[in-house]
């Protein structure tokens, strides 16, 4: 598999690489990997929001706000 970037991603991850000691390839390959994993993850949690809508499983408005303050004091 060949990836193109443009030159100026392509010095930024070349000095990225350097700055950990590490070769481009596997930080690309991590890179690769994260953003799999995320995007696993992310559409796993839609599912279950969707599923949990589907069953009527809904968070009131009052709620929602109750649940920011008690996060965000403010």
């Amino acid at each position: 598999m060949e990836v193109h970037l443009s030159a100026d991603t392509e010095r930024k991850l070349v000095r990225l690489a350097e700055q950990q000691g590490r070769d481009s390839e596997s930080l690309i390959v991590e890179a690769v990997e994260r953003m799999i994993d995320y995007d696993q993850w992310f559409l796993a949690e839609v599912e279950q929001g969707l599923a949990a809508a589907d069953r009527g499983e809904f968070v009131e408005h009052e709620q929602v706000g109750a649940l920011i303050d008690k996060r965000y004091p403010g």
